[in-house]
C-alpha cells in the first residue's frame, strides 16, 4: 500500500488513533498507527508530545514506538526521547518530548503510544490531524463529583459526542475517515475551523443564562479596577486643560498611557523585583499609574479610569484576539476572551480605542481587535457585541521608486514606502519587541518578496518609527538585474512590485474554508524607470481597470515620456471576510490581477545606441 483511494496524493494516513483521558486515575493514554505512502510522508516519523511541568518534578510519561516494514520487520525505538523547553511562565514550564522512529521506508507503518500520569484536567480534542484518520476513538472518564459538565463541539453532520449512563458519565466519540486539517491561504484561525471537542466544568443552560451574569460580574470588576480615584483625578488634571475639547482630552490621556511600560511588549517584573522596588501587586488603575507600568489589560483599564475622571463617557469591551480564534457564544467560557479595548463617546459618536496595543495610534485599532466579538459594558449592564470592521482607507501602503536601468538590464535606485494603519503598527511593534537589526532583516525579506526576480532590497532608514501619530516611512535601496536583453531590445517588467510575489487564490480551484484577509487595505505604487540613453519604448501594457464590484478594484496605468516610463497602480480591497461559496468571484478577480503582473515593456535601441551596445560586448 503506497496510495490510499480515500486520500488521493496523501503522503501518509492514520490507520487508527485513540486517546483515553481518565480523571479517576489521572492518566492519559494515546495510541496511533500511521501508514507512510511517500518519501515526504517519512516526516511523520518525528513526533512531539507536549506536556506541562510545574516546579522541578516532571510528570511520568512512558513512550513506546516502533517501525514496521512492509515485509513485517519490526524496528523498536531505542534510547530516551529529547526533552525540550518551549516556554516558561513563572514556575510553569511548557515542554515537549520528541521522538523519531527509526528505519522508516515508504510503505512502513509507524506505531507509537504514550502513557502519562496526568494532573486533573478536562480534554480539548482537536479531531483533525495533518493526515486523514481512518478510525478515531476518544474517551473521557470524569472523576467523582464531576457530573455537571458542559461540552462544546465542532463536528460534521451526523456525528455527536456520546455520554454514557455509568457512574461518572463517560464521554465517547468515534469517527471514521476524518479529513485532514484544512491548509488554505488566508483561513480564519485554525482553532475555529477544525473539528473539535471541549469538555469543561461550567454553568449555564443557554447563551443568556451564561453570558448575562458573566457580563455583570466582569463589569463590576472593571468598574472597581478603573475607579477614578483621587490619584487618577489629580493625574488627569495635570494632563488636560479645562478648555480642551473631548477629543483633545481623550488623545492626551491616550498618549500618556501609551508612554507607560507595557509589560506585554517588554518584560513583566517578578515578585522578587517588585519587592526590591517596593512595588505591590497591581490591583487598580491607581497602581498602574503610580508604577508607570502594567500589562495591556491593566493599561487599557487605566485609560478607562482616566477618561471617566475627565468626565467622558467610556466603557470597556473584552474581545477575542482574531488572530487566535473566533468567538463562540455556545462555548460557555470567559477564557476565550483575550484583550480589552475601550469605547469612548466623542462628538456624539462612540469610538473604539486600543490603548493596550503598544504603538497603536489614537482612534486606531489593531486588526486583531476589529470585527472581534466579545462582551461590553453599556448604560445598563452589558451585552455581547462586535467591534467595527477596519475601513480600507485607514490602512495605506504607498510605494514609490526611481529606478535607473542600463542597456544590459542592470538597475539600481531607491524606493520609499509610506505606511499608515496596520503595516505601520506591525513594524513599530516589531521594533519594540526585537533588536533593530532583526527588524531590518525581516523588513528586507518583506520588501524582497515584492521586487522583481533578480533585484535585491536593503532598508536604509525608518522615519517615524517611534511616533505612532505620523506615517511610517522607509527608505530602501534596490539593485540587480531588472531587464532581459534580447538583441536590440530590452524587456522590462510592466509592474515593478508583486511580479515575484505569489498572488493568493490564483492556483487553487476550489475553496473549503472562508477567506479571512484580516483587514481592508489600499496599496498604491508609483515607479519611474529611467531608460538607457538612445533607447525608447516600443511597446507598453495598456491601461487596466479590474473590478469586483463592492469588494475590490485594481487600476494600472503606464505613461511613456522622454527617456522614462512611469508605472502607476492602485489596489483597493474593501473586504475582510469572504464566504467559501463566493470564492470563484474572488479567484476571478485575483486571476485578472495576476495577468497584469506578467505584462512587459519592450524597449528598443536606436541605430547609434545599438552599435554602442554591440561594441561594448565585444
Amino acid at each position: 500500500m503506497t496510495a490510499d483511494p480515500q486520500a488521493p496524493g496523501a503522503d501518509a494516513v492514520y490507520l487508527n488513533l485513540s486517546e483515553v483521558d481518565d480523571n479517576l486515575d489521572l492518566t492519559k493514554n494515546f495510541h496511533a498507527r500511521i501508514k507512510v505512502l511517500t518519501e515526504k510522508g517519512k516526516d511523520a516519523a518525528t513526533v512531539e508530545i507536549p506536556y506541562v511541568q510545574t516546579g522541578s518534578v516532571s510528570p511520568y510519561i512512558k513512550i513506546e514506538a516502533r517501525t514496521i516494514h512492509p515485509d513485517g520487520t519490526v524496528i523498536p525505538l531505542q534510547g530516551e526521547p529529547a526533552d525540550l523547553l518551549v516556554e516558561k511562565v513563572g514556575e510553569t514550564q511548557f515542554r515537549r518530548k520528541v521522538i523519531t522512529m527509526p528505519g522508516v521506508v515508504v510503505g512502513s507503518i509507524l506505531e507509537y503510544s504514550y502513557h502519562r500520569k496526568s494532573y486533573f484536567s478536562f480534554p480539548d480534542w482537536s479531531i483533525q490531524r495533518k493526515y486523514l484518520v481512518h478510525k478515531a476513538h476518544y474517551t473521557f472518564r470524569p472523576g467523582l463529583g464531576e457530573a455537571d459538565l458542559l461540552w462544546w463541539t465542532v463536528l460534521p453532520p451526523g456525528v455527536t459526542l456520546q455520554r454514557g449512563k455509568d457512574a461518572t458519565g463517560t464521554f465517547t466519540l468515534d469517527m471514521t475517515d476524518v479529513p485532514p486539517s484544512p491548509d488554505e491561504e488566508w483561513m480564519p484561525p485554525i482553532a475555529s475551523v477544525l473539528y473539535r471537542v471541549v469538555i469543561y466544568r461550567g454553568h449555564g443552560k443557554s447563551v443568556n443564562d451564561f453570558w448575562v451574569p458573566v457580563v455583570k460580574y466582569w463589569s463590576q470588576y472593571v468598574d472597581e479596577f478603573a475607579d477614578p480615584s483621587r490619584t487618577i483625578r489629580e493625574a488627569v488634571n495635570g494632563l488636560v486643560a479645562p478648555d480642551d475639547s473631548d477629543e483633545v482630552k481623550a488623545k492626551k490621556l491616550y498618549q500618556a498611557v501609551q508612554a507607560l511600560d507595557n509589560t506585554d511588549f517588554t518584560r513583566a517584573k517578578d515578585q522578587a523585583e517588585r519587592k526590591k522596588l517596593k512595588e505591590k501587586a497591581i490591583k487598580s488603575a491607581q497602581d498602574v499609574w503610580k508604577q508607570k507600568s502594567g500589562n495591556r489589560e491593566e493599561i487599557a483599564l487605566l485609560y478607562l479610569a482616566m477618561l471617566r475622571a475627565a468626565g467622558l463617557k467610556a466603557y470597556a469591551m473584552r474581545v477575542v484576539d482574531r488572530d487566535q480564534g473566533l468567538f463562540a457564544a455556545g462555548y460557555f467560557s470567559f477564557d476565550q476572551l483575550d484583550d480589552t479595548v475601550v469605547l469612548v463617546t466623542l462628538n456624539g459618536k462612540e469610538v473604539v480605542t486600543d490603548p493596550g496595543e503598544k504603538m497603536c495610534p489614537f482612534m486606531g485599532v489593531s486588526w486583531k481587535h476589529s470585527l472581534a466579538t466579545g462582551i461590553r459594558q453599556e448604560d445598563k449592564g452589558g451585552d455581547v457585541a462586535t467591534t467595527p470592521m477596519q475601513l480600507y482607507g485607514g490602512n495605506k501602503l504607498v510605494r514609490e521608486g526611481q529606478i535607473t536601468v542600463d542597456a544590459q538590464g542592470d538597475a539600481k535606485g531607491e524606493l520609499t514606502f509610506t505606511m499608515t494603519g496596520q503595516d505601520a503598527l506591525r513594524w513599530r511593534e516589531a521594533a519594540v519587541l526585537n533588536d533593530l537589526t532583526e527588524v531590518k532583516k525581516e523588513f528586507n525579506d518583506w520588501v524582497g518578496a515584492m521586487v522583481p526576480q533578480g533585484m535585491e532590497a536593503s532598508l536604509e532608514q525608518f522615519t517615524g518609527l517611534d511616533n505612532e501619530d505620523v506615517p511610517l516611512k522607509a527608505t530602501i535601496a534596490v539593485h540587480g538585474m531588472l531587464g532581459t536583453p534580447l538583441g536590440k531590445r530590452l524587456m522590462l517588467p510592466g509592474e515593478f512590485f508583486d511580479t515575484r510575489g505569489h498572488r493568493p487564490f490564483v492556483g487553487r480551484e476550489k475553496r473549503q474554508e472562508p477567506v479571512d484577509m484580516h483587514y481592508g487595505q489600499e496599496i498604491s505604487s508609483h515607479v519611474v524607470y529611467e531608460l538607457p540613453a538612445g533607447m525608447s519604448v516600443e511597446g507598453a501594457p495598456k491601461d487596466e481597470k479590474i473590478a469586483w464590484p463592492g469588494h475590490a478594484v485594481m487600476i494600472a496605468r503606464t505613461s511613456v515620456g522622454a527617456g522614462e516610463v512611469t508605472l502607476t497602480r492602485t489596489m483597493a480591497r474593501a473586504f475582510t471576510f469572504v464566504k467559501a461559496e463566493e470564492y470563484q468571484n474572488l479567484r476571478s478577480f485575483y486571476q485578472q490581477v495576476a495577468a497584469t503582473d506578467r505584462a512587459e515593456i519592450v524597449v528598443k535601441a536606436g541605430q547609434q545606441a545599438a552599435g554602442q551596445t554591440a561594441a561594448g560586448r565585444q
